[in-house]
């Protein structure tokens, strides 16, 4: 039966890398060797450095309100909506901008209810938890 094979070190490749390391290192008098590796640049995958700079950007809830936007513009009666537009959503409330104090009252006290049901059936009760009108 025949003897098993030593293992003879690193492969030929890195055995051939490490020693031309060795001669530039002595060539140029430095290694920089810890330089080069740290300098040098990491392929990452482009489908996960997209997704991660999409979540940094916040991409879906700003998605999320263009959509409020158009949904708002198309189920909300005109009347209303030549008065009042949304401006933006955050942790949940909604906040409309309001033309007049008049249009604010008449919005608050007869259509947050409709309002606020409508657009919670469209996007869900987490989207848009509650309304705030403010007069700009």
């Amino acid at each position: 039966m025949p003897a098993p094979r030593k293992h003879s070190g690193p492969p030929k490749a890195d055995r051939s890398t490490a020693a031309r390391r060795r001669v530039l290192a002595q060539w140029r008098g430095v290694d920089l060797e810890p330089q080069e590796k740290a300098r040098a640049v990491r392929a990452r995958d482009a489908g996960k450095v997209i997704t991660s700079v999409l979540g940094e950007l916040k991409m879906d809830s700003r998605r999320g309100e263009i959509e409020i936007v158009k949904v708002w513009n198309s189920m909300i009666d005109p009347v209303i909506t030549a008065h009042a537009q949304p401006a933006g959503v955050h942790k949940g409330t909604l906040f409309v901008d309001v033309d007049s104090n008049v249009w604010l009252s008449e919005i608050v006290r007869y259509r947050r209810k409709e309002i606020l049901d409508r657009l919670q059936h469209s996007f869900g009760k987490k989207m848009i938890e509650r309304i705030s009108f403010r007069v700009r």
